[in-house]
């Protein structure tokens, strides 16, 4: 029952807590005191060690830790056409905590370039790889839910359709850009499909912007256009998430109003979904996963703590899931990554590489070693 393409029974959604080496460079080069060459040369060599620690631990895919990022969303964000890095009045609030206030606005056509900086995040990635390479940008949703009120001028698009129908499109080209760099596991991460599970959040949504309960068949619409010509021997997955900063969180609240579209109706090959706590409710939404080769990738390995969680109890709740869809459709990862911003989660390292250890032990319990 192993998987031989992605996502793998032990699977993981993608950033890493920054070492050191890296948290100095980026420090030093923030001052003035490293060049962008002396710094992309630390980053070579630290994402070529932590894709090295991936192996040995046993997973059949690597990321590149997000170890070139600021945020694991707007660093992408500002390499689109149209798209510039804003200064906001406040930064997202978590449970407890503010993150910088950093953003995005819209200033003319939404494109992707093939001069996209992440491209070449990914060649290297890939140079250095003996496992399957995965890269993880953000969502075309996140593009739009996370804009300011006044974030897309009416000079730039007049029509918010337009806007939609271009997003779409730029997403099509990024999928074909990583494609022809030789990408074939890439994972859209999302915040957006949990916000819309979460009533706060939607009513602040409809605070702000008019269409906020059309907003699901909005982005269905969106991921399908970029997903549309998605050549066959290319994984497309995405990550549902509630919230990673610090250890904190923003949004709650089960699967049920969105799982029927998003398991359903958007055509993602698989779905990484947090079920490390009670916030994300109960696996009675996989019932709505279609039977065939779509999988769900169980994040019951929480990324927030450096407590490791017990064997039998990631077992047994796998076993509570089968109860809605077929083992063979699961697999098994955190519920995030350890660093969605550069800060990264309060754990430690080896605490992050003894969960991947285990997730990897566990999942071959479960369904076989390969």
């Amino acid at each position: 029952m192993e998987r031989i393409k992605p996502p793998f029974r032990a699977d993981h959604v993608g950033s890493i807590l920054r070492s050191e080496a890296i948290k100095t460079a980026r420090a030093k080069h923030e001052k003035g005191e490293l060049s962008a060459g002396e710094l992309k040369a630390v980053e070579d060599r630290e994402i070529e060690k932590i894709v090295r620690k991936q192996e040995e631990v046993g997973l059949k895919l690597a990321t590149d830790g997000e170890y070139r990022r600021s945020w694991w969303h707007l660093d992408f964000f500002w390499g689109l056409d149209g798209v510039e890095k804003i200064t906001l009045p406040h930064g997202i609030q978590f449970h407890g905590v503010e993150t910088r206030p950093e953003g995005h606005k819209i200033t003319g056509k939404v494109g992707f370039s093939p001069s996209h900086p992440m491209l070449d995040h990914f060649r290297f990635l890939k140079s250095v790889c003996r496992v399957t390479p995965k890269m993880c940008i953000p969502a075309p949703p996140v593009m739009h839910f996370r804009l300011p009120k006044d974030g897309i001028p009416k000079s730039v698009y007049g029509n918010i359709d337009s806007f939609f129908a271009d997003l779409g499109a730029a997403y099509a080209k990024a999928v074909k850009a990583f494609y022809d760099a030789g990408c074939r596991y890439l994972q859209f991460d999302d915040t957006v499909w949990a916000y819309l599970c979460d009533t706060a959040e939607m009513k602040a949504a409809r605070e702000r912007m008019p269409m906020a309960d059309n907003l699901p068949q909005i982005y269905q619409d969106i991921i399908n256009t970029a997903l549309a010509a998605k050549p066959a021997d290319m994984t497309i997955t995405t990550h549902v998430c509630r919230g990673n900063f610090k250890s904190t969180w923003v949004s709650q609240g089960g699967y049920e109003p969105i799982a029927e579209r998003l398991l359903g109706g958007v055509n993602y090959d698989g779905y990484f979904l947090e079920y490390d706590t009670d916030r994300s409710g109960g696996f009675e939404p996989l019932r709505f996963l279609p039977k065939g080769n779509k999988a769900v990738v169980l994040g019951l390995v929480t990324s927030k703590s450096g407590v490791l969680e017990k064997k039998d109890d990631i077992k047994r709740r796998i076993d509570e899931a089968t109860k809605f869809a077929a083992l063979d459709q699961f697999c098994l990862s955190p519920q995030c990554g350890f660093a969605s911003t550069e800060e990264g989660n309060i754990l430690a390292e080896d605490e992050q590489w003894a969960k991947f250890r285990m997730i990897v032990e566990t999942a071959g319990e479960v369904w076989g070693k390969a």
